[in-house]
């Protein structure tokens, strides 16, 4: 049975990808900031018949953390095919880029830029070892400088508020790229994809898609056959700009 780790899997998009991934047939690491809250996550998995899932403690700000996660993992498996690096934050509001502070800069960036190396290189050896890994950064089109800078964009002046996350987002994508051609020429397919504007507890449910819309795109990219795509920025309606 093929494997998956998903960080902050406990809830919203994490979960219903962790749902979604179960029933396509994979074991999931249900990875989570508080165990006992990925505990409780599994426990609705298995009322829910996906049995073949089971929580990992893994607070990917922490570099100890994330080390101890993977030596947990490497006892447990001996290859993991898939990371989906979910986990993220918002940071504090407002985000004004000439005013911002650097802690607050510092603590979006830990968690939604280094939080993703760090768990990359960490369970890498693991990857390693698959026949077929993938890795998909849940990125936002927030990031796209493309459309940040579009005026047309229906989202152009709204989106503003979130300048600190936005730009972590266009970091993530630029590691994406980065890790994509490092890896070329080897079975891994890696890629950014971002779930919409989709309605969780993240922003206060105001959004137009549902979690399970969300996470599909997500899944897609997960499962990707042998000639699927590397180093690219997708959504759930096709390729997203950069």
């Amino acid at each position: 049975m093929k494997t998956v780790l998903i960080t902050g899997a406990n809830r919203s998009i994490g979960f219903e990808t962790a749902k979604q991934m179960a029933e396509a047939g994979y074991f999931v690491y249900v990875g989570s900031r508080n165990k006992s809250k990925g505990d409780d996550a599994v426990k609705k998995l298995h009322e829910a018949g996906f049995t073949q899932t089971e929580s990992l403690g893994i607070d990917v700000s922490d570099p100890e953390s994330v080390q101890q996660s993977a030596k947990v993992l490497a006892s447990k498996i001996e290859s993991l095919d898939v990371l989906i690096n979910n986990a993220g934050i918002l940071g504090d509001l407002p985000q004004i880029p000439s005013e911002v502070s650097i802690e607050n800069i510092k603590h979006v960036f830990d968690t939604n830029v280094h939080g993703v190396i760090r768990t990359t290189q960490a369970f890498l050896p693991l990857l390693k070892k698959s026949e077929a890994p993938r890795i998909v950064n849940v990125s936002s089109e927030l990031g796209s400088l493309t459309l940040q800078s579009d005026s047309y964009w229906e989202k152009y002046d709204r989106v503003k508020q979130f300048a600190v996350y936005n730009i972590s987002k266009s970091a993530l994508n630029a590691y994406t790229v980065a890790l994509a051609y490092e890896l070329r020429g080897t079975p891994f397919k890696i890629n950014s994809v971002t779930p919409g504007h989709t309605a969780t507890d993240f922003n206060n449910y105001n959004g137009s898609k549902t979690v399970e819309e969300g996470a599909r795109p997500i899944v897609k990219f997960a499962t990707l056959p042998a000639e699927g795509q590397t180093g690219g920025f997708f959504k759930d309606e096709g390729e997203v700009a950069w």
